[in-house]
């Protein structure tokens, strides 16, 4: 009994965002992938994949009294239950996603629900494989007070040979598999030490 006590207390909770809206986003399917394996090769982290398409554009007068709008208010609450947040930012123009820049902003509306939270990036693209907009959230999470695990960063080319995703959009390339099951587990080891469990 007490061993399942303490297995079930050191369950970490990761909420997985994706920057991309696409349907066929390779970015989003690198986040099934993750969910995938922590069901079974990753052991004591439970992801949650939280859609951000339904919020909307940042407007401080949608906030009445103190309180957000029904689907901001269910996304943060989202984010403040969870130990960490694993992030899926594709590229665009440099940076990150207006979808996603947008979802963070509404997160760190008062009281800043991203405070204190472990995070890890994932990135599937072209050219440096969303290298770019790595470093910019990075420096949002700065200001966040969110920090990221360094080591070891992911970012796919999914243009170059051998194919990475199958037609079904699952990622097949075994030694990305290997690497995002790294970062999983840097991001558990990371948020059992933030949280003084490690």
């Amino acid at each position: 009994m007490a061993s399942a006590n303490r297995a079930s207390s050191s369950l970490i909770k990761v909420v997985a965002l994706s920057g991309s809206l696409r349907k066929g986003s390779y970015n989003t399917a690198l986040i099934r992938s993750g969910i995938e394996l922590s069901k079974g090769e990753v052991e004591g982290i439970e992801i949650e994949y939280v859609d951000i398409s339904d919020l909307p554009f940042l407007n401080t007068d949608l906030e009445k009294d103190g309180s957000y709008p029904s689907e901001v208010e269910a996304f943060r609450q989202k984010i403040a239950a969870a130990d960490s947040v694993l992030f899926a930012s594709p590229e665009y123009n440099y940076s990150v996603t207006g979808p996603l820049k947008n979802a963070i902003d509404w997160a760190s509306r008062p009281p800043n629900v991203w405070a204190g939270k472990a995070g890890a990036i994932v990135s599937a693209g072209g050219g440096h494989g969303g290298a770019k907009s790595q470093y910019h959230l990075r420096q949002i999470g700065v200001f966040l007070d969110l920090h990221f695990i360094n080591k070891p960063e992911f970012f796919l080319n999914v243009f170059q040979p051998p194919p990475k995703f199958n037609s079904d959009g699952d990622l097949i390339d075994e030694d990305a598999k290997n690497k995002l099951k790294e970062i999983l587990l840097s991001l558990k080891a990371f948020t059992l030490r933030l949280q003084g469990k490690n």
